[in-house]
């Protein structure tokens, strides 16, 4: 493992086509939408999927969905307790070395040096926050959204019931074309604690480039979200001159007709601040 060269910051633009790129559990599970319209897909989505990737390209995973469950664990202290170091760390009770203890977790788990995790569980007396290096802001899209709604029927009933037809009527929800914009950045004060390396900002750029693949559902059909572009910057310096602020914000996207309905119908150009290097482009 190597040292990070320096800080790093992205923005992805991601492209939705007739899907719903995050659904509000709160809201019948509409796509996520500001006051004024806009698409939002939460940063704890964002990571999800990230964390998805990685575990696809064979890195141990600490938060993982129940459907993509690889080690047998059904809870995250099954998990953190599936490693002996840290299960015989922790088992010292009050005399446990909390440093050590995050030690072992960033060692162990590719997310937990990455994004930081909270270890508190029932009926242990150590608890730990780890905070990590990679910072994802929420994805907002470039326009205001369209959400479209259908009645959907099911073709036969979940249970046998006398005179209930087969037809119960049901919603789903998406939108028909979105631009969305990921930003992000990796902290090299925070790497160096963690852990996070060179070669895990690699992984991390390989995991935003091919964020939806392996991603597919009802909501989400293969091929109805893609990464367009990403902007990856890759600074020499721990803190560059350039703030990430002006960093993102040099990312400028403009649609240019009334209803985009495409990647074409956005003007996207880059300008970068004075002092602000050229990023790698994909």
């Amino acid at each position: 493992m190597t040292d990070l060269k320096g800080k790093i910051d992205f923005v992805a633009l991601v492209s939705i086509d007739n899907a719903n790129p995050n659904g509000d559990p709160l809201n019948g599970n509409r796509p996520r939408e500001s006051a004024d319209g806009f698409g939002e897909m939460s940063d704890v989505c964002i990571k999800r999927k990230i964390r998805n990737r990685l575990q696809d390209m064979g890195e141990r995973i600490f938060v993982q969905s129940d459907d993509r469950c690889d080690d047998g664990c059904d809870s995250l202290k099954t998990r953190a307790e599936s490693c002996a170091e840290l299960k015989a760390e922790i088992g010292k009770g009050k005399k446990a070395n909390r440093d050590i203890c995050a030690e072992i977790a960033c060692q162990t788990w590719t997310d937990v040096r990455m994004f930081g995790q909270v270890f508190a569980f029932k009926n242990t007396d150590v608890s730990l926050g780890i905070r990590g290096p990679v910072s994802i802001h929420q994805a907002v899209s470039v326009s205001p959204i369209d959400i479209i709604s259908m009645q959907i029927t099911k073709s036969v009933n979940s249970e046998s019931k006398e005179g209930r037809a087969s037809d119960t009527m049901g919603t789903k929800h998406r939108i028909g074309y979105g631009l969305y914009v990921i930003k992000g950045s990796v902290n090299v004060q925070l790497a160096e604690k963690t852990g996070f390396s060179q070669a895990d900002a690699e992984k991390l750029r390989e995991a935003l480039i091919t964020l939806f693949e392996n991603d597919a559902s009802s909501a989400r059909p293969d091929g109805s979200m893609e990464v367009s572009r990403l902007y990856w910057w890759q600074h020499s310096e721990k803190t560059p001159a350039v703030s990430t602020a002006k960093i993102h914000r040099s990312v400028k996207v403009t649609p240019i007709t009334p209803k985009p309905k495409s990647f074409e119908d956005y003007s996207v150009e880059l300008e970068l601040p004075e002092g602000c290097p050229e990023p790698e482009v994909y």
